[in-house]
Parts: structure tokens; sequence; C-alpha cells
């Protein structure tokens, strides 16, 4: 589905309301991100219509659980639109949702929404912009602003305080110094809200296009601190200078995750977390240099329990502790044998582990030496599988006369190695060594 698609759909919709004699206009951050100049992933609207005359208006409703706050999902083809009447929040008091909502006007409608530029209506049959809250002229300023008083916002939904961080990284903007000050005042309501609604937030920021500046917001607002207090301790620990000019571990982390952009979400906490243990590891040898000993290791325990409390999925924990745990091994890539070096490489984390390694690096000593032997190797293998199928398994060792056992394992493991390095090329030649290596174990005959 094109954007222009997507927008003629979100647009028939508003036209059945308006036809039908409803008030009907794309809200919030659709409306910013086309006067923005972005095309927007999705479109809410919001309208005059009450749920029951939406239903009534359209074949395919969904999502009915949330007709009493009156939002609905209106269906046209395979997609979906969120359609919500005009209202007024009830009182909060959980700092997540209204305990009721009262259907309303428009105007009403915009003053209950967190952000100026997130409180704008599109008409988009008539082409007209509606703006009850200067949202219009803040985007223009690059400016994030409450809408109204902000601690009243904050307090409303605690979640607010991620979203500003976010939402000022993401779109380059500069926080309204009222708003600024409330979500520094404010940041420990932070520790109320669902594990899961910060691990979006957090995602959305440092997978964005500035994630840096999400990274500064976060620290410098004690958001960060709230939910993954870690990251303070990287502050003032210092580094070997040979490999690390830059500065401390906090600084190094920072650097690096300014040269992220768009990043995948694997990579983004991997760069994140990849030292979280260096501040419990600090150690100075006889000869007084700084060592970390075994904090990747370390690390990977760590950065486990910090996303199982924020409660990422177990396949993306495993990814971001296999790139954490194995983020030092590429200094010894150039002293692997070829059978090493391709199970090395073959691992599903590789193109994650190489730029990992490769931001590393550029944020430190950037000596990219080994970064380009990896590359290198890559080309050099690219014409054949780096994780080829086995010539010779299990049940091929038993039909030679081998028990199955650890020691099958072990054989199996030196037969893959030596298919790895190229030492016998077909089913044939790799039985006559499984041959030879059964017979000097004194397994069947050579």
């Amino acid at each position: 589905m094109t954007f222009p698609e997507l927008r003629e759909s979100a647009t028939a919709i508003v036209r059945r309301l308006q036809k039908a004699g409803h008030t009907a206009y794309f809200a919030g951050g659709c409306v910013r991100d086309e006067l923005l100049g972005r095309p927007p992933k999705d479109y809410d609207i919001a309208t005059s219509a009450t749920p029951d005359q939406v239903q009534e208006l359209f074949e395919r409703v969904t999502d009915l659980q949330g007709k009493s706050f009156g939002v609905l999902r209106v269906m046209k083809g395979d997609l979906a639109f969120e359609v919500a009447t005009f209202r007024n929040d009830g009182t909060y008091t959980d700092g997540r949702r209204p305990e009721s909502v009262t259907f309303a006007g428009p105007g009403d409608d915009a003053q209950r929404r967190d952000f100026t530029v997130n409180g704008l209506f599109l008409d988009p049959v008539a082409g007209k912009i509606i703006d009850f809250v200067g949202g219009q002229a803040d985007l223009k300023a690059g400016l994030l602003r409450a809408i109204g008083d902000p601690e009243q916002r904050f307090r409303e939904d605690h979640l607010r305080l991620y979203r500003a961080a976010r939402f000022a990284a993401n779109l380059a903007f500069q926080i309204d110094p009222a708003t600024w000050e409330a979500v520094c005042r404010l940041a420990p309501l932070g520790k109320d809200l669902a594990p899961e609604r910060v691990r979006d937030e957090l995602i959305r920021s440092f997978t964005g296009p500035h994630p840096q500046r999400a990274f500064d917001l976060l620290v410098d607002s004690g958001l960060m601190g709230i939910w993954i207090p870690e990251i303070e301790t990287m502050k003032g620990v210092e580094q070997p200078p040979q490999f690390h000019p830059e500065g401390d571990v906090y600084t190094h982390v920072r650097m690096m995750i300014g040269m992220l952009k768009d990043a995948d979400l694997i990579l983004a906490f991997s760069v994140l977390l990849h030292d979280i243990s260096k501040p419990e590891t600090y150690a100075v040898d006889h000869t007084g240099r700084i060592r970390f000993n075994e904090h990747e290791t370390r690390g990977a325990r760590k950065a486990e329990a910090i996303l199982r409390r924020l409660r990422f999925s177990n396949e993306q924990i495993e990814a971001i502790c296999a790139c954490i745990a194995n983020h030092m091994a590429f200094k010894d890539v150039p002293h692997m044998r070829v059978s090493t070096l391709k199970r090395f490489l073959a691992r599903p984390t590789m193109p994650v582990e190489i730029e990992l390694h490769r931001i590393d690096c550029t944020s430190s000593h950037n000596d990219l030496e080994i970064y380009d032997l990896v590359k290198q190797k890559l080309e050099e293998f690219s014409h054949e599988p780096l994780k080829p199928d086995p010539l010779v398994n299990g049940k091929d060792l038993q039909t030679l006369g081998m028990a199955p056992g650890p020691g099958m394992g072990r054989v199996l493991h030196q037969l893959m190695d030596e298919q790895l390095e190229g030492k016998f090329p077909d089913k044939e030649s790799a039985l006559r060594r499984a041959r030879a290596l059964l017979a000097s174990l004194g397994i069947g005959g050579a």
C-alpha cells in the first residue's frame, strides 16, 4: 500500500462521514507529518459522529472494546483506521487513561491532547487546517510544547514524559522551557508505567533519526535513570587512552549512539548496552593499564536483566545479548583458523555484530583493520555457504560402526572443521576421512 493509496482510503472515510452530516477530520500525528512533508505511517480520524453512528455508516468495524471511550476501527480492505468521537476526558486516576469520557466538539478534543504539534486537525476534503492550540506556529518554530498546563498533561498520562523526549528527538525540535521543566520535575512518575509502554517509547527513540538527542534528553531529564539506572554508572569510568582517546565509558557509548540513524532495534540496543558492565569490571593491572576483564560476558548477563525488566521478547533478548557477548571476539579474527572463522561469520547476528564492531572502533581508536579484514573474508567466502550441510552425519558414523555419544559429537565437529577448510570436497572423500578417524579410535577399519 503506497502513501497516496493510504491517504485516499482515509479520505474516503472522512468523506462518507461528512456526507452523512458529521464533522470529520484527520487528527494528530498524521496532520503533523503531512505539514512537515513526511508521509504518515497511518491516519487517525476524529469526528462528531458517535460510535453507534459510525457503526451504522460502515460495514466493517472492529475493536469494539474501545467503544466506551468513543474509539472504533474502521476497515478499508486490509487497512484499519482509528475513528474517534470528539471528546473531553474525565478524571485520570492511574496515570494512563481517563476513567470516563464525554463527547464534545473539536476544540475541546484538541485541548485534551498532549503537544500542540499533535493537536492539529486537517479536513482532507476541503484542504483546510483546523488549529485550536497554536500547533502550526510551533511546527514552524521547531518547538515541542505541551497543550495547556504541562504538569496537568503529564500527570494525566505519565507516558507523555517519554513521548516528549521521543518527539523532540525524532522531530529535531527544541522543548518549550515550561514543558521541559515539568518533564524533569515529574520524571519520577515514569516508574509507575507498564514496562511495555516504556520499552516501546525507547525503541522508537533509539531507532529514530536522532538517537543521541533522545539519549541526552532521557538522561538529562532523569527518565533514563528510572528504568535503566545502569547507564549512569558509566559516567566517569576511565578507559585506556591508547584505545579510547575519546574519554570515559559514558562518552564512548554516547558517541556510538550518535553514529546511528534509523537503526535496527538489535543494533541500537547492542550499542546502548554493550559496555554496561565496564564499571563493575574496571581494574588496573601491575603495569598500570586499565582493563575490563570479561566485561562482554558479564555485560550480556546484565543486559539480559535490563531487557527482561523492559519486557523485550525472548528473540530480541537473545540477539542483543549475543552481540554483546561476542563484541570483543573480533580481535581474534586475524588468528582464527579458516574453520573457526567460518563458524564465527556464520552466526545469525553477524551482520549486526560487524556494524557494532565498526561503530565501536570508529568511536574510539578508529582502527578499522579488523573490520576491513572481516569484509574481505566475507567476500572470499561468498561463493559458498558459510554454514554448509555436513557431508557426514551421525547416521553415517553409526553405519561405520560408531555408537552414539559424546565421542560421536567430537568426530562430527572435527569432520565439519575439515569440511570448512576444504579438505574434502564431496561425500565419498568425506566418508574416507571418517573411516580413517574411526580407525584411529579403534572403530571399524581404514
